[in-house]
């Protein structure tokens, strides 16, 4: 089993108010530079008169030689929300971030309201010349759109450059439930690869087994090589009911030796929820990345990050 020291909740959006910013930090990801590291991240201002909310992506930069010091918070979203009936109209979550050369390349999910359920999202490109402050959109429509195999949410991006490739692993929608008059997704984990970034070969199928069984939801799959092992940590939860302690999000952890045949373990994933305080309902969205010799991971809270992200490291090596 792997063994994760909690570090604590290392940033809180509530004390770094935005216009775009008043709460939720999700699904971060890391960007190193020299002095620090960057976490891109999506928040959410306060919602709408109706109770509606729109979500926002932007960062916050951490001293690279303490991650728990706060250097920086965007003043600005790295790009804004769509137009009227864009993909991307009312929201951008989550991102996943990867150099490519002296660009940075972002992927992300845009979702929009709908009508018979909450949302649907579909997943977008953008591209940073400026090292990671703004994005310009690749365009108005997704990349990685709907089909007859994936009819709704394509979402969680988590992109990655292995074997000279772009290596991308996502959810697609696979159902919807409805669990007391308030319809609940389930969503799986696949992969895409691409030479270019833009044009996307999907495998087609999902990677990870149940063990919830058939009604459990996948997300967050964040992929990480050691060596010729590839090490997957991801998130689950039951179907429905998943809003507290008892069917909340946990992490997940499988292993792969070639990227597309993985093997389950969950036991091995190491870190659970705590007895009390922010993350004692649920952990959820594990970004795991090294830094000068260590692993750490990023992750969620109760309330999917309502509160904002944590930090733990790993005790050695993967």
């Amino acid at each position: 089993m792997h063994r994760w020291n909690k570090k604590g909740l290392i940033f809180q959006p509530v004390a770094w108010p935005r216009w775009w910013l008043a709460e939720f930090a999700q699904a971060p990801c890391t960007l190193a530079f020299d002095d620090f590291v960057r976490v891109y991240f999506s928040g959410r201002p306060a919602p709408d008169a109706a109770g509606q909310y729109v979500s926002y992506s932007g960062f916050v930069d951490l001293d690279r030689s303490d991650l728990t010091r706060v250097l920086r918070v965007s003043e600005q979203p790295i790009f804004p929300l769509g137009a009227t009936g864009e993909f991307d109209e009312f929201g951008t979550y989550p991102v996943s971030v990867c150099r490519e050369g002296d660009q940075v390349v972002a992927y992300y999910g845009g979702w929009t309201r709908c009508e018979a359920v909450p949302f649907d999202v579909a997943i977008g490109r953008a591209v940073s010349y400026d090292g990671g402050v703004t994005f310009r959109k690749s365009g108005r429509g997704p990349v990685l759109g709907f089909s007859p195999d994936e009819p709704f949410i394509l979402s969680g991006p988590k992109v990655r450059r292995f074997q000279g490739r772009w290596q991308l692993w996502y959810i697609a929608g696979r159902k919807w439930l409805v669990h007391e008059g308030r319809p609940e997704p389930v969503y799986k984990i696949r992969m895409a690869s691409s030479d270019d970034g833009i044009t996307w070969d999907k495998d087609g199928r999902d990677l990870i087994p149940d063990r919830l069984g058939p009604e459990e939801a996948q997300a967050s799959p964040d992929v990480f090589q050691r060596d010729s092992t590839w090490h997957m940590f991801f998130c689950y939860r039951h179907g429905t009911g998943y809003r507290g302690r008892e069917r909340g999000y946990r992490i997940g952890y499988a292993t792969s030796r070639d990227m597309r045949e993985w093997i389950r373990a969950d036991d091995f994933a190491g870190l659970d929820v705590s007895d009390a305080g922010w993350d004692s309902e649920m952990v959820s969205y594990p970004h795991v990345f090294e830094l000068d010799g260590q692993v750490h991971m990023l992750y969620l809270g109760n309330a999917v990050g309502r509160q904002g992200f944590g930090l733990a490291t790993l005790e050695g090596l993967l």
